[in-house]
């Protein structure tokens, strides 16, 4: 891990009381105590920033970077307002789409909600129970949380946390005569769609497949355990007719987001190169929860993906030769993975990324590191220097981008 120049979590020893809570629910055990000085110290080369040891801290002792009881109440007070809205949707980063498409989920979990405010989280674990409180004092009439089924949680023992908090919560706020749906907890876990039409038996999602959620079958189409699957999109990397696919980062939409990106940062006045970031959910959270606020201070879009074995070579060469200068991969480091399976996939993938720019003479135009936000600021230095990088080489000339399909 490379040394931070700001830290996103650290307890401040004058406020701490010395309880250990933090120390008792951190996921990672990142949080130990030192006899003398008798003290709690956060380990930053286990934490993984997931926010629960600040949501739990009774005396608020722990400051965070991102998402902390402040900015949370800002959000929940003033986006209902503007859009005439008293519905507050809490959302894991790992089972919501990047493209805030919540309606579908909570349909088929029978809720009907048109007008809401979505508020991504990189857990639900990280929601302070105050806040619930706080929110529902103003504007805010009633709240939605989509939690990750049980053993799907990214953070590990996140959703067990926050649903023990929300039951509590619950009986209190119907005790003190709020309704019954001020509070509502719904369990989804993003997983591969298969349309089975397209599915020509090659089985390569069988093989590739790190979590062995798919299983081939002796006369007919693969089929996939979803008890097994995790959304990690190993299997759409390799299907040669798109029949597997990840939902929320369909081939086709991830290619149209592409194009639209493209289009936005030519628009803006600020002269220099247009950069692509695809950045892994969990290795930058400040970029992610704005795609487009990097356009007008430095031509740059960050765009979500949800693991790097998900990562299709051809966006990225379709991004090159679509307009982007430069293309950015930023994936969490090997002990910060949360879909830990796979490595090899990963690698693979990155083998093949880098033989095929390479070919076509764009690999002066990639950058891939690794990164996490508990340093902070870091996706924003390595950034500056790509895009002084990139200012240096020749522009390169625009080619529409081919068909659909990587067969």
């Amino acid at each position: 891990m490379s040394k931070c120049n700001a830290v996103a979590v650290e307890i401040d020893q004058s406020y701490c009381s010395r309880c250990a809570i933090c120390q008792s629910v951190c996921p990672f055990e990142a949080v130990t105590r030192s006899k003398e000085p008798d003290e709690f110290k956060i380990d930053l080369q286990k934490c993984q920033v997931c926010g629960i040891c600040y949501s739990a801290c009774p005396v608020g002792a722990i400051q965070i970077a991102y998402y902390d009881y402040p900015s949370l109440l800002k959000k929940a007070g003033q986006q209902p307002h503007r859009k005439k809205s008293g519905t507050l949707v809490l959302m894991c980063r790992g089972n919501s789409p990047s493209t805030c498409e919540v309606e579908e989920i909570l349909k088929d979990k029978g809720l009907s909600i048109k007008n809401y405010v979505p508020l991504r989280l990189p857990c639900s674990g990280r929601v302070p129970t105050e806040f619930v409180f706080k929110a529902l004092e103003g504007s805010v009439r009633n709240i939605v949380s989509i939690q990750c089924e049980e053993g799907f949680c990214r953070f590990k023992d996140g959703t067990k946390i926050n649903a023990r908090r929300f039951a509590l919560s619950r009986a209190f706020l119907e005790q003190m005569g709020y309704d019954k749906n001020a509070l509502t907890v719904v369990r989804y876990s993003r997983k591969a769609i298969y349309e089975t039409k397209k599915c020509v038996g090659c089985d390569k999602c069988v093989f590739i497949c790190p979590y062995e959620a798919i299983e081939a079958q002796a006369f007919a189409t693969p089929e996939i355990n979803f008890d097994k699957c995790v959304g990690c999109g190993a299997c759409a990397l390799v299907c040669p007719h798109l029949a597997i696919q990840l939902k929320g980062f369909e081939f086709d939409i991830v290619s149209s987001l592409i194009k639209g990106y493209q289009k936005s940062a030519k628009q803006t006045r600020r002269k220099g190169p247009t950069i692509l970031a695809f950045c892994c959910q969990w290795s930058e959270f400040s970029a992610l929860d704005d795609p487009e606020s990097l356009l007008f201070k430095k031509r740059a879009v960050a765009m979500e993906i949800p693991c790097f074995k998900s990562l299709d070579p051809v966006h990225v060469v379709q991004a090159l030769q679509g307009g982007f200068d430069g293309v950015m991969a930023v994936v969490c480091g090997e002990a910060d993975c949360k879909l830990e399976k796979g490595k090899d996939t990963a690698e693979r993938n990155l083998a093949v990324l880098k033989k095929v720019l390479e070919r076509k003479g764009l690999l002066d135009r990639f950058e891939f590191f690794t990164a996490s936000p508990r340093c902070v600021g870091e996706f924003n230095q390595r950034l500056d220097e790509f895009i002084k990088r990139v200012a240096a080489v020749k522009p390169l000339p625009m080619i529409k981008s081919g068909g659909r399909s990587r067969a």
